[in-house]
């Protein structure tokens, strides 16, 4: 199993400048399929907090549970600014050992995070934590964003170039395929209905913010971490055609992919 914490340690601060942050649709669509205005919400896997704060004036109480002590201090530090930072909870935890009570939350979410877990174990564990009628959702942004058409044929010919740089040695599991998600959830037995729906959002960046997009990648942490250089990795060839395309911020668009599961 490929260790996530280690992978992104000392990372936190440039993964947080560079990801996406989830559209606030998706904080109406799950209050709607778990029936449930100001819900109680679950967040697997936080990170830094950018899917977390989605629920600030929406949710009653929200748990973040993440394991990095580096993605964790942000969190909690992004959190304590809202105005509602009393009904935020940081803790440290694994997704597939919350230590919190059955029944406690009507929505669990897992943001760009689910292909990190093992679905034998964390599945029962979200089940558990979910009241009658509850949701899980899991959720995954679609890469790379859609910006130009050159740029974005230079940044799928750089995760070419990165898969010939597979840190894992053959031991990437199954469950990391993210298109495989919906299936497991089915395939579990333990949600009466599944299915996957797309949102979307726009935000923008500029050169800078594409290669650091490229950078907050967990196979580009691993391969810059074991020495490869950014030349042979591809990201010099990337920043090369991004520096020409967008040396000012333009539109970018992003698909999420939304796999809903409920109790």
């Amino acid at each position: 199993m490929i260790d996530s914490v280690a992978r992104f340690t000392g990372f936190a601060a440039e993964y947080d400048r560079a990801r996406p942050r989830p559209p606030a649709e998706l904080t109406r669509l799950l209050c709607a399929w778990a029936a449930s205005p100001a819900p109680r919400v679950v967040d697997l896997g936080a990170g830094t907090g950018l899917s977390t704060a989605i629920w600030s004036g929406v949710a009653a109480s929200v748990i973040a549970l993440e394991p990095s002590p580096d993605m964790r201090a942000l969190a909690e530090r992004r959190l304590t600014t809202l105005p509602d930072a009393g009904s935020f909870t940081v803790l440290d935890a694994l997704a597939e050992d919350t230590g919190l009570p059955a029944g406690a939350a009507d929505l669990v979410v897992a943001s760009q995070a689910m292909h990190w877990f093992d679905p034998a174990r964390v599945l029962p564990e979200i089940a558990r934590l979910l009241r009658p009628g509850g949701v899980f959702a899991a959720v995954d942004c679609d890469w790379p964003p859609v910006v130009r058409a050159e740029a974005d044929a230079a940044y799928v010919e750089f995760e070419r170039g990165l898969l010939t740089q597979d840190d894992t040695g053959g031991r990437r599991p199954a469950y990391a395929d993210k298109e495989g998600h919906l299936g497991r959830l089915a395939a579990s037995g333990l949600f009466g209905y599944t299915r996957e729906i797309c949102l979307h959002s726009v935000d923008s960046g500029d050169a800078d913010r594409l290669v650091a997009v490229a950078r907050s990648q967990g196979g580009t942490v691993a391969a810059l971490a074991a020495g490869i250089t950014e030349e042979a990795l591809g990201l010099t060839a990337l920043r090369e055609t991004a520096d020409r395309l967008l040396p000012e911020p333009v539109p970018w668009w992003w698909t999420y992919r939304v796999r809903l599961a409920v109790k």
